[in-house]
């Protein structure tokens, strides 16, 4: 298994561009995925300047509704004829973001998706190809974390907070190797864990994406969160591989408390997955 971030807030090659948004693509034998396409074509852009080609990829997975993850699907789905695009339906869903002084900005998919016949939509505990199952429908035992203050969704006329029911992650598993990509995490990285481990009995190898412990609006997450998130993860055994919207001081912060069981991945990195 192959993992290669094509799109994230920062790069470790020079050549690329970068943006804050994620894009991830990880070849397998039986499929080749693309997890989020972030804001528009850069991710194609990138993955051209690492030699990768696109056109091989058999699924596409949105993690949610956001448009720094789902905005290059037009892009994708205008060069590769083939793949289908994995959402939950309420990724459709209008999506906003209430800033510091009042306004508010649409944050969703790009509306045109809407009519395209490429959207498969996904549930939980849903095999898409060998190996890789999409979870969803997470169980909430913890709030879920203060930084999604803000982030609203369209009801009947009115914003009400969003409840992120359009989030799933993707669990891609290889020669004894688990991998599980969460995105943003917005329902809290400590929930889709132990949501995982309920419906599977048991933890990924790696867990990689953004948990969600910064805001463009309200900065970073309180320091008790960040220690009790800490406190979760060494309790597992799972390595983290973190980024986009952990936000750098809260990724400095987790790192003093965990050590080499989390790093942060950029744009152009890759990590091979050999098999137990």
């Amino acid at each position: 298994m192959k993992i290669t971030v094509l799109s994230e807030n920062t790069v470790a090659d020079e050549r690329l561009e970068c943006e804050h948004s994620l894009s991830v693509l990880v070849q397998m034998q039986s499929a080749v995925i693309l997890f989020d396409t972030g804001c528009g074509g850069m991710f194609i852009r990138n993955a051209q300047k690492l030699g990768l080609d696109l056109t091989r990829v058999t699924h596409v997975v949105l993690s949610h509704g956001h448009y720094d993850h789902a905005g290059g699907i037009p892009d994708f789905l205008t060069m590769n004829t083939t793949a289908s695009v994995y959402m939950r339906k309420e990724a459709l869903s209008p999506v906003y973001s209430v800033r510091a002084a009042g306004e508010t900005d649409y944050i969703g998919v790009p509306q045109e998706l809407a009519d395209s016949n490429r959207l498969v939509f996904s549930h939980d505990q849903m095999t898409i190809a060998p190996g890789v199952t999409l979870y969803s429908d997470f169980m909430r035992s913890e709030a879920i974390p203060e930084t999604n203050r803000g982030l609203m969704r369209m009801e009947r006329g009115q914003l009400i907070q969003d409840d992120f029911i359009h989030e799933q992650a993707a669990s891609l598993v290889q020669g004894g190797q688990s991998l599980l990509i969460t995105g943003c995490s917005h329902q809290g990285i400590i929930n889709i864990m132990k949501d995982y481990h309920l419906k599977t009995g048991g933890f990924p190898d790696y867990v990689l994406g953004g948990f969600h412990l910064h805001s463009h609006t309200y900065g970073k997450a309180e320091d008790h969160i960040i220690r009790h998130t800490a406190d979760y993860l060494a309790s597992t055994p799972s390595i983290y591989l973190t980024c986009h919207c952990t936000g750098q001081p809260s990724f400095d912060a987790l790192k003093q408390l965990l050590g080499e069981q989390i790093q942060y991945i950029s744009a152009g990195q890759t990590l091979t997955l050999p098999g137990k």
